[in-house]
């Protein structure tokens, strides 16, 4: 029995460190060394840094230096697709998940950086940033609000 509990809270931990990690797109900000559109990836789980790696860059936040967290979404109509494939496209979404996270650098400007983010980890992603940061994330719209609380 004790082998099975244990089991179970190895699963249970390698599940909560694979949502720390969470695959993003960084679409522009104040970071002069990361290109808009890079992909990498957000990492959570260290308790000091909040973390971005992308191919060969690595931008590093302490926590206590985050003032703002924001999260939205852009809805598209799939226009293109109903005039070229079929008219049921027009009642078909497509939600986009972006976040800022608003930061003062070592010294002391303020900085940003604004993410786009898979719908299946913002969730895990906001929820890790509050408990990180202290601060409360703020929507930009109900819909937001209603996505990212469940």
């Amino acid at each position: 029995m004790a082998a099975r509990a244990g089991l179970v809270c190895v699963a249970l931990l390698v599940f909560v460190l694979l949502l720390a990690q969470s695959r993003v797109e960084y679409v522009g900000g104040t970071v002069p060394a990361l290109a808009s559109g890079a992909g990498g990836s957000v990492e959570l789980s260290d308790t000091r840094y909040f973390a971005f790696y992308a191919r060969g860059k690595q931008i590093r936040v302490p926590y206590e230096h985050i003032n703002l967290l924001e999260y939205g979404q852009k809805v598209d109509r799939r226009l293109l697709m109903a005039v070229v494939i079929s008219p049921m496209f027009l009642l078909a979404k497509s939600r986009k998940h972006f976040l800022t996270v608003g930061y003062t650098d070592e010294d002391g400007k303020q900085q940003a950086m604004v993410f786009r983010v898979d719908k299946n980890g913002i969730r895990a992603m906001l929820v890790g940033l509050e408990a990180r940061t202290g601060l409360k994330v703020e929507y930009q719209d109900p819909e937001a609000r209603k996505a990212g609380k469940g």
